[in-house]
């Protein structure tokens, strides 16, 4: 297996537990500005293949988008690259909100 998709309450009870996954979020910075998970690394996927060393090899990583589409193709990408432990949010930020569950402006994350 490549990777494996995650759904939203999955994430969110990871994200809550002791050992959360690192989670990148690969959309525009324009999406961002929109709404993100607390927490989240920015890193649009078009920036990803500069910035591989910056994906710890040695923890659980959690890729998200705006559907799963883009964070699917990190997934794939980071796999080509070495990486294992690989995890896409299935169906993205939107599913994450239709959830119910929290959102920040990026600009909130920032400081």
């Amino acid at each position: 297996m490549l990777y494996e998709d995650i759904d939203a309450k999955q994430l969110f009870n990871w994200l809550s537990g002791e050992n959360p996954p690192y989670l990148i979020d690969v959309r525009t910075p324009e999406e961002m500005a929109q709404a993100s998970i607390d927490g989240a690394v920015p890193m649009p996927l078009t920036v990803l293949p500069l910035r591989t060393q910056d994906v710890p090899k040695d923890r659980d990583v959690v890729f998200y988008c705006r559907s799963g589409a883009r964070s699917g193709q990190a997934c794939m990408f980071m796999r080509q690259h070495g990486y294992k432990r690989l995890y896409n949010l299935r169906g993205g930020i939107i599913s994450w909100v239709q959830h119910g569950y929290p959102v920040v402006p990026l600009v909130a994350r920032a400081s």
